[in-house]
C-alpha cells in the first residue's frame, strides 16, 4: 500500500478510457477511498489533454493526472513506481502494448487490458509468464466484450453442470441470440494490425488458426469452424459466424487449461450468431457471413464511437448450451444493458480492475484469463454493479 494510487487508467484521453474514467468517478470516487477502497489516476502522454478531459467530463479538479507514454522506458518504469495496477484501452495491443506488458511483468504490478489479439497475446504467455510468476503481476488479458460474458459464461455452465450431474458439459454451444452495437474503433483496428501481421508472418497465420493457440503445450479435439452459416441441430435455428468468436473461444480453451482441464480434455466449444428459423434465417445467416465492414475503413475509428444515447439504447444477450456424455444438458444465459463494444466494456474492465485488487489477492502471478483469475468474484461484482446478469435457464 506504500505506492499512491491502485490503478492507473493508461489511455484516459481516449474514447474508451474516458468512459472508463467515468465509470471509476461514479462507482469508485477518489473522494471517498476508504468507501471505495480504490485510488486511481488518470494516464496519457500530454498533461494538458489529461487535465482537458479530467475538466471535460466534470472529475473533480484534484483527480490525480500521471504522464506515462509506453515508448519511453524511464516513464514507464516510473509508472511501475505509482500504481498497484495498470489498466490499458491503448490499442491495438501489438502495436502499443509490448513495452507495458514486460514492465509490468518485470515490476511485479498488475495488468488489465481489452485485447482480442491471440497471436500477440501468446507471444507475450511466452515471453513474459515465467517472469510474471516470479514477480506477483497478475497480468489479465481480454476484460471487455471479448471475452468477459462467454469466458464466464461458460465458466457458470460448467460449475453448474458439474454440481447438477457430477461431470462438466463435454459440448457447449456459445449463441448470441441478441446484440445491438456497434464494434469499437480499437477492435476494428487490431482486426487490421491482427492481418497485416499475419500477411507479414507465418507463424502468426498458424496461430490464428489454432483453436489452442493460447494453451502451450495442449491440444485438445477438433473443434468447430464457425465460419459458415449453418442450421444448429441443437437449437433448430439458422446461425451466423461470429466476428468476436476468434478470440473467445481462445480465451475459454485457455481457462481450461489454467483450470486444470474443469471442463475435461475433450472439451468442445464453438460461438455463433443465431439468426432465426426458416428461409429468413438462412438468408439472414448468409447475409452476417457476407459482411466484410470490419475490415474496411467505413468503420469507426480508433477514439471515435457512438453517442451517450446509442451506448445507452445497446444490450447483448447469449446462450450457452451444454450437454455431457450422459445426456445431460443446461442453459446458461448472459445478457448486458448497454452496447457491448464501448458502454457494457468500459464497465467490465473497471470492474475486472477492482476485483483483481479487492477480491482476488489469492490469484498468483502469471498471465491469466477473467475466468481463471477471478472466476465467480468477477461475476458477483458485474451483477452487482456494471449491469451484468448471469442466469440458469430452465
Amino acid at each position: 500500500m506504500s505506492k499512491p494510487f491502485d490503478i492507473v487508467v493508461h489511455g484516459a484521453t481516449g474514447f474508451t478510457g474516458r468512459l472508463v474514467v467515468e465509470y471509476l468517478l461514479r462507482q469508485y470516487p477518489n473522494s471517498n477511498p476508504a468507501g471505495s477502497g480504490l485510488r486511481w489516476a488518470m494516464g496519457g502522454r500530454s498533461a494538458a489533454k489529461l487535465a482537458a478531459v479530467r475538466d471535460e467530463l466534470g472529475a473533480p479538479a484534484d483527480t490525480p493526472l500521471v504522464v506515462t507514454d509506453s515508448s519511453d522506458p524511464a516513464s514507464l518504469q516510473a509508472l511501475m513506481a505509482q500504481t498497484r495496477l495498470v489498466l490499458t484501452t491503448v490499442g491495438p495491443y501489438q502495436l502499443y502494448g509490448n513495452e507495458l506488458v514486460a514492465a509490468c511483468a518485470q515490476a511485479g504490478v498488475d495488468y488489465v487490458d481489452l485485447c482480442g489479439e491471440p497471436a500477440w497475446m501468446r507471444h507475450m504467455i511466452d515471453a513474459h509468464e515465467a517472469q510474471a510468476r516470479a514477480s506477483g503481476a497478475r497480468i489479465v488479458f481480454s476484460c471487455g466484450f471479448d471475452s468477459i460474458p462467454f469466458d464466464l459464461g461458460v465458466l457458470l455452465l460448467q460449475t453448474e453442470m458439474k454440481a447438477r450431474f457430477g461431470q462438466p458439459a463435454q459440448r457447449v454451444r456459445g449463441r448470441v441470440r441478441k446484440m445491438k452495437g456497434t464494434f469499437s474503433g480499437g477492435t476494428a483496428a487490431s482486426l487490421k494490425a491482427t492481418m497485416a501481421a499475419a500477411a507479414s508472418d507465418p507463424g502468426v497465420l498458424a496461430l490464428l488458426r489454432n483453436p489452442f493457440s493460447l494453451t502451450p503445450g495442449f491440444e485438445g479435439p477438433r473443434q468447430p469452424s464457425g465460419n459458415k452459416p449453418e442450421l444448429d441441430e441443437a437449437l433448430g435455428l439458422w446461425v451466423a459466424p461470429f466476428v468476436m468468436a476468434a478470440i473467445n473461444t481462445r480465451n475459454v480453451h485457455r481457462s481450461n487449461f489454467l483450470l486444470q482441464q474443469a471442463y475435461g480434455a475433450d472439451f468442445v466449444y464453438d460461438e455463433m450468431l443465431v439468426t432465426g428459423a426458416g428461409e429468413k434465417g438462412q438468408a439472414i445467416a448468409q447475409a452476417v457471413a457476407n459482411d466484410k465492414s470490419m475490415g474496411s475503413d467505413a468503420g469507426p475509428q480508433p477514439g471515435e464511437g457512438p453517442s451517450r444515447e446509442e451506448r445507452e439504447a445497446g444490450y447483448y444477450d447469449v446462450l450457452f448450451l451444454g450437454h455431457d456424455s450422459a445426456g445431460h444438458s443446461l442453459k446458461v444465459g448472459v445478457t448486458g444493458d448497454r452496447d457491448p463494444g464501448y458502454g457494457s466494456t468500459s464497465k467490465m474492465i473497471s470492474e475486472a480492475a477492482a476485483c483483481l485488487l479487492l477480491d482476488s489477492a489469492a490469484t498468483p502471478g502469471g498471465i491469466w484469463t477473467p475466468a481463471s483469475a477471478m472466476g465467480d468474484k468477477l461475476i458477483a461484482r458485474l451483477q452487482a454493479h456494471a449491469g451484468l446478469s448471469f442466469k440458469v435457464e430452465d
